[in-house]
């Protein structure tokens, strides 16, 4: 069992195409979840800690990463986090109301701002998820929803920091060179792939739902 004394237990949780797309060409969203999905997720939301996006999700899709009572009876919302290695969240982000605290993640290199939100600086040029897991860890964050997108999955999955990975695969194909789950550059080499061990699988709605634990988690206790 992967020890979580030293930072938060990671559930990467997201939904792709039957091809592993996540979005359409170029990147502009589509609602590959349905209604029985979204109720899943938003209950997950409200067992755990704290939810992580990356900057790109805000300035895309600008969500406010709460849980709502449509699908919850009296909801808590979590800890929000953001992935912001530049610190470029706008002032006005609907992630920064008052419906739940936020943490900005960024650099140290990172300029100074003011913005309604805690800030962990983390590691230069790029956020330090190690460094970053550790504070969370610190401040009684104990389980962390990752909800992407690609990069930011593909960080988790490199660094062997996530510790279960649940994937809905609607009934759709999107094709071409539309994102995918995981981004970054590729495993070139067989050794280079990232392993999983297969937990499950169930039908939800009209998609399937995958859950998988990773071979190469990290045991932080060391």
């Amino acid at each position: 069992m992967i020890s979580t004394e030293r930072r938060p237990r990671v559930i990467i949780n997201a939904a792709m195409s039957v091809d592993g797309k996540i979005a359409l060409v170029g990147g502009k969203r589509i609602k590959i979840s349905d209604e029985a999905d979204f109720r899943f997720v938003h209950n997950l939301r409200n067992s755990v800690d704290a939810i992580l996006v990356g900057i790109n999700t805000i300035l895309k899709d600008d969500p406010k990463l709460t849980v709502k009572e449509k699908f919850v009876k009296n909801p808590r919302n979590p800890v929000r986090v953001v992935l912001d290695s530049k610190f470029r969240i706008p002032e006005n982000a609907r992630v920064l109301n008052s419906a739940a605290p936020t943490i900005i993640a960024t650099t140290k290199d990172a300029p100074d701002r003011k913005v309604s939100a805690t800030v962990i600086r983390c590691g230069t040029g790029h956020v330090d998820l190690r460094c970053l897991l550790a504070k969370l860890k610190e401040m009684g964050i104990n389980t962390l929803m990752v909800e992407g997108g690609g990069t930011v999955i593909h960080s988790f999955l490199k660094e062997g920091l996530v510790d279960e990975l649940r994937i809905f695969v609607g009934s759709i194909i999107i094709g071409g060179g539309a994102p995918t789950l995981v981004e970054g550059e590729g495993a070139k080499e067989e050794h280079e792939v990232i392993k999983l061990k297969f937990k499950g699988a169930e039908p939800l709605g009209y998609g399937v739902v995958l859950r998988y634990g990773v071979e190469n988690a990290q045991d932080d206790s060391q």
